[in-house]
């Protein structure tokens, strides 16, 4: 499973797994232990984090926030760092198949018994203090890195930033890749209210990177307030597309030119959003200077997340993402739109949560979607087809099928298309992990 369903509300809380219990075990436990699956703060944490770490562990600690682009930045920052020589932890989320892709250590998932062994000693170390699920497999992703004696730790933040477990840990740098609209239950629904919380994981003196040219206000406030040092895109950096470049060296099919300073480095438009790629770059020239142009373009030009418009089949392409909010609809259109060929359909098949803008999405994606294919999610918080249907139809005046799952989606959209075509699955993590397991993509 992705993320936990909400957890019990019983007054007797569950006894801890005994000695040698699976990982599975542990993670029904941590979905029990507390009442709500999201219970924003940082008081409860800290108590714990102070238990496990009196003083704040040695390795220099680079916090990721952002609406959308924050996995693809880990991603990237993560093999930059590694080619230089550095030793990384990763913690990301949420996951796709397997918890273990949460917690990674030089680039590679973290095995069932790293994780089990730090979860015992969260759990020693906690007492009666009250931790949800995010919570307690943030503090055991501090507890492997700190074991593993690595040099930097790529934390991205789960949800918003100054309330969120991860930011109880001080940032040594920081990332904003975007400010949009999403989780507006508990951020709102202005992008200056989310800029505020986003900027949360900015400290004083730090230098950071602001992935996007149109920062809310609220960021640059609080950059102000800090001193923070900010690299903001269209101002201290600039990303160029083919034909913009101009000067006696075109860029090659399929890239784009950043420019830093006096450096010109050429980058993938890929799979990945180019906006925090570019920013992990510029952070990655800040914190190792040293790096050779030519070992970054290398590096990146064979970058890729699973889950981020991955192509799992050809004749005709699959294509999976999990954008699942209007931010990331755009982002995904546009890429989309780049990759259609003439006279071939674009078919959708989409599934999505119901506490997201469906229709904000719906409206960016219909600019390139030939055909929809709806599904429905069986998870908390997943509408059914119908109900998706009726949401989507308040957007588009147009048909659609409506199927009761992504795999039997999937399967008539492969009954429909033709070799040209191009079939996009997306919406949700828990869409595109349906999807990943129907077409029998490799576990990450």
């Amino acid at each position: 499973m992705l993320m936990p369903p909400p957890s019990s509300t019983s007054a007797r809380p569950p006894a801890p797994p005994g000695a040698n219990a699976s990982l599975d075990k542990w993670l029904s436990y941590l979905e029990a232990i507390h009442p709500t699956e999201i219970d924003l703060g940082l008081d409860r944490v800290l108590v714990v984090l102070r238990r496990l770490f009196p003083r704040k562990p040695a390795a220099r600690i680079i916090t990721v926030a952002g609406t959308n682009g924050k996995g693809s930045c880990v991603a990237a920052l993560e093999a930059l760092l590694l080619a230089d020589g550095r030793t990384t932890g990763a913690y990301t989320s949420p996951h796709l198949q397997d918890y273990n892709e949460r917690v990674r250590v030089n680039g590679v998932d973290v095995d069932d018994e790293a994780l089990v062994s730090a979860f015992e000693r969260v759990e020693a170390a906690r007492k009666s203090v009250s931790l949800t699920y995010f919570e307690f497999g943030t503090l055991a992703a501090f507890v492997v890195f700190a074991d593993s004696g690595v040099d930097d730790w790529i934390l991205e933040v789960g949800l918003g930033g100054r309330l969120d477990a991860v930011n109880v840990m001080d940032a040594d740098f920081a990332i904003l890749t975007s400010v949009d609209i999403d989780h507006v239950a508990f951020l709102g629904n202005d992008r200056e209210v989310i800029g505020f919380e986003k900027a949360g994981v900015l400290r004083p003196g730090i230098s950071a990177v602001y992935a996007e040219p149109d920062p809310p206000r609220s960021v640059l406030q609080q950059v102000q307030a800090q001193k923070v040092a900010l690299a903001l895109a269209g101002r201290d950096y600039t990303v160029v597309k083919p034909g913009d470049e101009g000067g006696d060296h075109p860029l090659r099919f399929g890239a784009v030119r950043l420019i830093y300073g006096d450096e010109r480095i050429e980058l993938p438009e890929g799979p990945l959003p180019v906006n925090s790629v570019a920013a992990a770059v510029v952070a990655v020239r800040q914190l190792q200077p040293g790096l050779p142009v030519s070992m970054i373009e290398n590096v990146l030009r064979g970058l890729a997340v699973p889950g981020r418009l991955e192509r799992l089949a050809e004749k005709p392409a699959i294509y999976v993402d999990v954008g699942h909010n209007p931010h990331a609809a755009e982002w995904l259109s546009g890429r989309l739109a780049s990759l259609h060929k003439d006279g071939a359909k674009v078919r959708a098949v989409y599934a999505a949560l119901g506490d997201k803008d469906v229709e904000g999405v719906v409206r960016a994606m219909s600019k390139v979607v030939d055909h929809w294919y709806l599904a429905g999610l069986d998870v908390p918080r997943g509408l059914t087809g119908r109900e998706l249907l009726r949401r989507f139809s308040s957007v588009v005046d147009a048909g659609a099928d409506v199927s009761e799952d992504v795999p039997s989606a999937l399967s008539r959209v492969r009954e429909d298309a033709v070799n040209q075509d191009l079939v996009i699955v997306f919406g949700s993590f828990f869409t595109v992990a349906k999807a990943r397991a129907s077409l029998g993509a490799s576990r990450t």
